[in-house]
Parts: C-alpha cells; structure tokens; sequence
C-alpha cells in the first residue's frame, strides 16, 4: 500500500530543524567516529547494479552498502556511538574532553561507574554495547519478546548486561525509561518522548553521515544537482529517514531528490503518521521478519523532518523483502552480490513492488529516467535467520562477491 503525504513540500531546509540537525554537525560526528577501531577506514561501498536497473526498467539503482560499515554489520555504528560520545560531552562539560581520545578509552577512569541503558530490537543495542566497552563505561540492554536469542548473544559479546521483558519493542522502550529513573542510569534511545530529545537526535544525526558519503561517491562536489532522483528509505521509528532528509534536504533545498519510506505492513507507524498527519502508532502486530523495521510508534523529533520532506509512505510484506534479500545476494554478470539482511533489502522491496505497479510507479515519477539510491542498512546480523531465508550463508554471498570484485 502505498500513499502520498499531502503535507510534503518543496521548500529551503527550515532554520528551525537546521538548529536541530544540519550537515556541519554530521560532518562532524563522523569525524570523531573515524577514530573508533570498530568502524571500517573510508566510507562504504556505494555499487551501482545495472541489470537490476534494466529489470525495473529505471536509469540506475545505486546500492549504499552498510554491512560493511562495521564489524557490528550495520548502519547503526553511526548513531548510538556518536550518541554516547555526545551524552558523555554534556555530562562532563568541564572537563574539555577530547571526543576522539573517548571513543579510543582514554577517559575510561572517568565514566567506569556512568551507565548507560537502551531498548532495541537488535542492532542499535549492539552497537551502544561495544561503543560502552571501548569507552569503559557500563551498558544495559533492554529486549522485547520478538528479538532473537542470536541477536542477544551478539549484544552480550560486548559486555553489556541484558533485560529481557515479554512485551513488544514500545514497552521494552518504556522499561528502559522506567529502570534508567530508578538506578540514576543514562538512557541512549534512538527513539523520542516527551521531554526526551537530545540523544535521540544525536543518534540521527550520525546517520546523515550516510548521505555525505553517497554524494561525494557520486562525484557531486559542486552540482547543485542531485545525483539521484529518488531515494528509498527503511521507516523503523523514522530515525535514519530523518538522518538522510535532513542532509540532503539541506543540501538541495527545494530541488531535493523524492524520498520514499518504506515499512512492514504490521509495523505502519509511519504510514499511519502520514495519514493522521502526526506521530502515531502502528496499527499491526508489528512482528515482522524485518526486526529492525518492527517498531509500533513513530518518534515525535524524527517526524518533524519527515512531515514535510518524504513524497510518499509505503508498506510491504515479509515476503516482499525476502525477495529482495534473494535478488541482492544472487548478483548477475553485471550485479555484485550483496549481503543484504531482512532490513536491508526493505529499500529494494519497495522499489520492487513500485515498478508492478504502474499507476503508482506514475504517480511518484519513476520511469526509465529514474536514479534510485538504496541504502542496504545491515548485512546478515542474525547469521541464523539469513541462512534460513536466502538458503545460503553470508559468508557465502560474502566470498561470490569477493570474487565478483576481483575478477
């Protein structure tokens, strides 16, 4: 299903979200992560699939390839990271504390008794864990009933103590606030509440990060045009959609490319944002193969940059995104393979049931002018779950594409 938001518009970036999040800030953030030792050195891998182009008869589908953003296997490495470092800036404003040096340990003295606490449906939480181990502070992890036990083993790898609660994502959610208030803990959520704003966006503006990156890939320093028409976006809380927006409806003020979000049908909260025109809840049973897109409430500071910058909301099916993980791993001749995990591949879903659908695929002007920018937001995070659902490991796909570079 697929709809159109009736409040989009083509506008300059407002200053009031510019206070908020901008592209000096984000610029900034990956700056500081750089010196991390669990991010990978240089941006990642943005390929262009030209068979697939010709398969959905658009000019070119270009593919942002986060599984290799990290050994954690996913985007998330850009937003609870650079979350923590930022908490930690404000807790010790005194102290003039090099964010470089703490993402390295060096003020490990300093935060050894801080904890920090999040909810998550997988990779968030493991990326707050390690970036607690490396900093040398204490982490507690909130999950809900639907995260696998393969998920929770990746996450206390890291050294971060788990609490599991029989609920959904919103009331792992809500637990985290609850337990965070009763022991004086720090919450890093990447979603936000009331009164609960500044970590929540710091953690969106690490994914901006994203954008920069696929631009100066594209060779597109100076143009004031977009190097790419339409942009798929994975929906979850609507964090990394408002990440992305924000940087590149800065950059492009009103000749912004058309942004597409793209959720399970069970987890619609912001589709159905969309329709009530204000952050809202989903109105499924929000378990979906896509666990980092299972998310049953939209976060009220992410919708304010989605609200007037995405073109259309869309839904699909758990099937649908199989699919996509299939036809990302299977490559062509001219099409690397791509470790692509359930969220992943969401982005090429949406894309992929557009382009059945003619009217819709007119409404949104995707034709054979098109370029599309996805962005592959995690490899095979659950190793267990990829194997069952594409029928073949990610190490597998992972070693076909190796060959497929070097030939």
């Amino acid at each position: 299903m697929i709809i159109a938001n009736q409040n989009a518009t083509r506008k300059s970036y407002p200053a009031e979200l510019h206070q908020i999040m901008n592209i000096a800030a984000a610029d900034e953030s990956l700056a500081w992560l750089s010196a991390w030792d669990q991010l990978g050195d240089g941006p990642t891998p943005l390929y262009s699939l030209p068979d697939l182009a010709a398969r959905l008869d658009v000019s070119q589908v270009l593919v942002k390839d986060e599984s290799v953003r990290s050994p954690l296997g996913s985007f998330k490495a850009l937003g609870a990271p650079i979350a923590l470092v930022r908490l930690i800036l404000r807790r010790w404003p005194d102290r003039k504390i090099d964010p470089r040096a703490l993402i390295q340990g060096g003020y490990a003295d300093l935060v050894s008794k801080f904890t920090v606490i999040s909810a998550t449906d997988g990779n968030h939480g493991r990326a707050l864990a390690a970036a607690a181990k490396t900093i040398g502070c204490a982490c507690v992890i909130v999950l809900h009933a639907n995260v696998s036990r393969e998920r929770e083993a990746a996450i206390a790898a890291y050294g971060a103590k788990i609490v599991r609660i029989r609920g959904n994502y919103d009331e792992s959610v809500e637990e985290a606030a609850r337990l965070a208030t009763e022991n004086g803990w720090e919450v890093v959520s990447d979603t936000s509440y009331e009164g609960y704003h500044d970590v929540p966006r710091d953690v969106m503006q690490g994914y901006g990060a994203i954008a920069g990156e696929a631009l100066a890939q594209a060779s597109v320093d100076t143009s004031d045009q977009s190097p790419f028409t339409h942009i798929m976006l994975q929906g979850g809380v609507g964090g990394l959609a408002a990440g992305v927006v924000s940087y590149l409806w800065e950059r492009y003020g009103a000749d912004r490319p058309k942004f597409i979000v793209v959720e399970p049908v069970q987890a619609d909260c912001l589709f159905q944002s969309a329709m009530q025109r204000c952050a809202s809840k989903a109105t499924g049973s929000v378990d979906s193969v896509m666990a980092g897109l299972a998310c049953g409430e939209a976060s009220p500071l992410a919708w304010k940059f989605l609200e007037e910058s995405v073109d259309f909301f869309m839904t699909i099916s758990d099937d649908d995104a199989v699919t996509a993980m299939h036809t990302l791993a299977r490559g062509s001749e001219r099409d690397v393979p791509i470790v692509s995990g359930e969220s992943g591949a969401a982005g090429l879903a949406g894309l992929a049931v557009l382009r059945k659908l003619e009217a819709d695929s007119g409404e949104i002007g995707l034709d054979s002018n098109s370029r599309v920018l996805l962005i592959s937001t995690e490899g095979a995070t659950a190793p267990e779950v990829y194997m069952q659902l594409v029928g073949e490991s990610g190490e597998s796909v992972a070693a076909r594409q190796a060959r497929w570079l070097g030939r």
